[in-house]
């Protein structure tokens, strides 16, 4: 084969190679968008609900600053979404120290009113503090996506339990549930994009992008789950190394 030729063929197939990794990136930003969709939602819904809290108490001026404090924390959720989704394209940002309890009682307070109305029992066994050097508004992500998935499976006045461990090579945090559990069947593609069992109600993105993130973290997810009767739900464990 002449020289020429060969030449022609390596340009093709560096050009093909660029327009598949184009078309990889276009692939997960609209992954994460569908998802960054559902990521604001929450922290809007939660945002209603305290300025709804806030002008019931409006007699109460502690009251109203309290649900004040709060209702801003969760603007400033909704404008570290956007920030981040904006900076996509700019590639990774700076991993800084956060405290995963801080985190973790963040993503409650997004599905305070799915925990209220459900009636839910929720068992929280957090230390004080758990630092760990963390892209903070992916976690959060992360973590509420668990809970929401939890939620989504537990039957009224069912149990959700949160427990995070603080190791010497990192943190260990469980999001466990006594729902209706996941079937071998489907266990196995739980982290893949667009699997769901859910049906209109689920993307199908949620786990497969918390997975991403955890990874792109150094990290670890795992699950286990039972659909015994009596026995059923399923448990999440995040591996994030310090």
């Amino acid at each position: 084969m002449e020289e020429s030729t060969i030449a022609d063929l390596e340009l093709k197939l560096a050009s093909a190679a660029e327009a598949l990794r184009r078309s990889e990136e276009l692939a997960t930003a609209g992954q994460l968008a569908l998802e960054v969709m559902h990521d604001i939602r929450n922290p809007l819904e939660a945002l209603r609900n305290l300025i709804y809290l806030a002008a019931t108490y409006s007699e109460d001026p502690e009251e109203v600053r309290r649900y004040a404090a709060l209702a801003d924390e969760q603007a400033a959720i909704v404008i570290d979404i956007a920030d981040t989704t904006l900076g996509f394209a700019k590639g990774p940002n700076v991993r800084k120290p956060a405290n995963l309890v801080r985190l973790t009682e963040a993503a409650l307070r997004i599905h305070q009113r799915t925990i209220e109305g459900k009636k839910i029992h929720l068992i929280k066994d957090l230390p004080d503090e758990a630092v760990v050097p963390v892209y903070a508004i992916e976690i959060l992500q992360v973590i509420s996506n668990l809970i929401a998935n939890s939620l989504d499976a537990l039957p009224p006045k069912g149990t959700l339990c949160l427990r995070l461990r603080k190791r010497s090579a990192g943190v260990d945090l469980v999001v466990a549930d006594n729902g209706h559990g996941i079937s071998d069947e489907h266990a196995g593609a739980i982290f893949e994009p667009f699997f769901t069992t859910k049906q209109e109600r689920g993307t199908g993105l949620g786990l497969a992008l918390s997975k991403k993130i955890i990874e792109r973290h150094q990290g670890s997810i795992r699950m286990r789950s039972s659909v015994q009767p009596g026995k059923s739900g399923t448990t999440f464990k995040i591996s994030i190394p310090a």
